[in-house]
């Protein structure tokens, strides 16, 4: 059903979806150097996030608030060890114009 809604819904859908993750000491992100470089791993529940780093302090935010506050070069992998694990696409998040161009002119 989801997919036969317009892109532009289902962008917003996904932008306003909550994803969870590891609160540090100072505000941020904890952000470990992987062999495929710097990642924030994030997670679509706190049970998830509770498999991954067992019992710990946590934060959510939306997927929007992620894509637009992860630092430069990083990036987001939802659901490390679950079994549909991928890197968030943060352009592809980004709001538009409403003509399919980027903020940005892109």
């Amino acid at each position: 059903m989801a997919a036969s809604r317009p892109r532009s819904e289902q962008l917003a859908a996904l932008r306003s979806a909550r994803l969870y993750f590891q609160r540090p000491d100072e505000p941020g992100f904890l952000v470990p150097e992987t062999e495929h470089g710097p990642v924030v791993p994030v997670f679509t529940s706190v049970e998830r996030l509770a498999l991954f780093a067992g019992p710990c302090g946590w934060a959510s935010t939306t997927v929007a608030d992620v894509a637009e506050l992860l630092p430069e070069g990083v990036r987001a992998l939802v659901d490390p060890l679950g079994p549909r694990a991928f890197v968030l696409d943060t352009a592809a998040l980004q709001p538009t114009d409403g003509q399919g161009e980027h903020d940005d002119g892109t």
